[in-house]
């Protein structure tokens, strides 16, 4: 296991599986990283899980064993119906989640659905704007399209990697209070329940389909 330290995040480095003690908490933020964005072509390299800002776990994937994990601490935090799961763009991330490890996530927010349900005064929607808005903190999203697939990744891929988690837990509580300001919390909650749907549309070949267009 690497660890690195950045600021006041702690950020730890384990291949193919979670440690044990992170099974049992309340609510986790959680990314991927990929090779690519095409879900029939691209793999799954990295799963970021944060548990605060203080605490980020990366874990690493390999090629060669990528069809035969047994990452049986991962998948039961990602089953765990009682964690609260945040992503960004939760739809793509729950598609790979769902296609290389078979695991269907359940109690989601995403934060870009969020976004765009209030903060309909823009269109960016995007995490660097959110946090630049709402948090006041600048990413570096230099990394963005870097090798994930590298047998070794550098610290920045690191650092990169845990701010893309480290921050959603703000972001989350920020923007439910916007919701309820609005009244459009009860139906974000309805559009997170569909996300199972769109994955599976997703996964199925209707990924670039409006099937609800005329």
């Amino acid at each position: 296991m690497k660890t690195l330290k950045l600021a006041d995040t702690s950020v730890f480095l384990h291949n193919n599986d979670l440690p044990e003690s992170l099974i049992n908490y309340d609510e986790i933020s959680i990314d991927t990283e990929t090779t690519g964005l095409n879900l029939f072509r691209d793999r799954l390299c990295l799963i970021q899980i944060s548990v605060s800002k203080k605490e980020c776990h990366l874990v690493k994937f390999n090629k060669s064993n990528l069809n035969d994990l047994k990452c049986t601490n991962l998948i039961r935090t990602l089953e765990n119906k009682k964690i609260k799961k945040i992503f960004h763009f939760a739809r793509f991330d729950l598609a790979v989640i769902k296609k290389f490890l078979g695991v269907k996530c359940e109690n989601i927010f995403c934060t870009k659905i969020a976004s765009k349900l209030v903060r309909t005064y823009t269109d960016r929607h995007g995490l660097k704007d959110l946090c630049k808005e709402m948090l006041d903190i600048d990413l570096n999203k230099s990394q963005q399209s870097s090798d994930w697939s590298a047998k070794d990744l550098s610290d920045n891929q690191l650092k990169y990697a845990s701010f893309d988690v480290v921050f959603l837990h703000d972001l989350k509580k920020k923007l439910i209070q916007m919701l309820e300001r609005e009244g459009r919390l009860n139906l974000s909650e309805k559009i997170f329940s569909f996300l199972e749907t769109r994955v599976d549309l997703d996964l199925s070949g209707w990924n670039d389909i409006d099937i609800f267009a005329h």
